[in-house]
């Protein structure tokens, strides 16, 4: 549906002949490096990543409310910019529902009101009747549950309702893509949780196509048919929630989505399916790595807390290691203990039934499977 090629944005200049002339300029910093991916019918498409790192500026290049300095992005075959045969649409031409990190109500008017206002600035010729846009906002006020609350004022609105009013206002148009920019990061962390499935549920059950910007990476994680993690104006890996967290393509992407515990190795044997890694403190196997290195490889070995095992007893498994458990913290639904392993701290997420006191010595087990070899460089 959507597609974004070698998209590019520099702040060094302002747009201009002169900026286009100098647009190949590898002495230019830029906010965004040369971007690549699509966005497919009913998918909500969300960009993660830390702070400037470039997910905004791409998603309002995208809307149209910044002029990137090169690259190219076409909806469904219909191009809304191109620096090559300089083509530059307005925003308002690009038929597109955006929803902005601040919600941007019109304090005095309506719910209702709030939602028809987009509908009734058309211009005379698409403006739909009065009859059809009455029908129209009460449709989405619905499908937001926000019905009940056509003729309050949006300032009597809790933070939830404001966000699905927002969300409504954007939606009334029927466009063809949705823009979202970080619209839960204003809310508490209890409504954030509760509006994540609102949303995704909104989306699923209107078959949306939305492009979400988020640093959150739990939000992402849930909300995501797939994942476009970016850092330094690039994107490091795209895929499916499960794919980025399970197989992180680069240690980037490993130490930002959820926690990891890495050791340095390398690769003393490739065996059909399985690697073995030696490391500082012994041998290591990894089951299926989506690339096979080759015997001599340096590597990087990424465990995720919760696929870390602990005993007091050894048992024979694979990868199993022997530490002291240094210190603990119960979280609540999980426990977490942090296992010194010569100079190297191991961390362990268990159920809270296991509870293992500092000092204690402890076994450490990962199975092949769930140790993921990342590339290195």
């Amino acid at each position: 549906m959507l597609t974004v090629e070698s998209l590019k944005k520099s702040y060094d200049e302002a747009p201009g002949r002169a900026a286009r002339r100098k647009k190949r300029d590898t002495t230019r910093t830029y906010a965004v490096g040369g971007v690549d991916f699509e966005v497919n019918d009913g998918e909500l498409f969300t960009l993660l990543g830390p702070s400037g790192c470039g997910k905004t500026t791409t998603l309002r290049s995208i809307a149209g409310l910044e002029r990137p300095t090169e690259g190219k992005v076409a909806l469904g075959g219909r191009v809304l910019f191109d620096s090559a045969q300089d083509v530059n649409l307005r925003p308002n031409q690009r038929g597109f529902g955006m929803v902005f990190q601040s919600y941007a109500i019109w304090p005095h008017m309506t719910v209702a009101k709030n939602v028809s206002f987009p509908l009734e600035v058309m211009p005379r010729a698409k403006r739909p009747s009065r009859q059809e846009i009455d029908h129209q906002v009460a449709e989405v006020l619905e499908s937001v549950e926000l019905g009940a609350y056509a003729q309050r004022s949006a300032t009597k609105l809790s933070g939830g309702q404001q966000q699905r009013l927002a969300l409504a206002r954007a939606l009334v148009t029927r466009p063809e893509l949705m823009l979202l920019d970080e619209p839960l990061s204003n809310l508490d962390a209890k409504l954030r949780e509760t509006m994540r499935f609102e949303l995704k549920r909104l989306q699923r059950e209107l078959n949306l196509t939305a492009i979400y910007v988020t640093h959150d990476q739990a939000e992402a994680l849930v909300m995501s048919s797939r994942i476009a993690v970016m850092n330094e104006g690039r994107v490091e890996q795209i895929g499916k929630p499960r794919e980025i967290y399970t197989r992180p393509a680069t240690r980037f992407v490993a130490e930002f989505i959820g926690t990891s515990n890495f050791l340095e190795g390398k690769v003393v044997a490739v065996n059909g399916g399985e690697v073995e890694v030696d490391t500082p403190h012994g041998r290591l196997v990894a089951a299926d790595p989506p690339r096979k290195p080759v015997v001599g490889d340096p590597v990087l070995l990424s465990i995720r807390p919760e696929c870390v095992d602990l005993s007091r007893e050894r048992r024979g498994l694979p990868n199993e290691w022997t530490g002291t458990v240094r210190t603990r913290a119960f979280l609540g639904d999980v426990v977490d203990h942090i296992v010194q392993i010569g100079d190297t701290e191991i961390r362990n997420r268990s159920n809270p039934t296991l509870s293992i006191p500092p000092g204690t010595e402890v076994h450490f087990s990962v199975t092949p499977d769930k140790v993921t070899l990342v590339p290195v460089g």
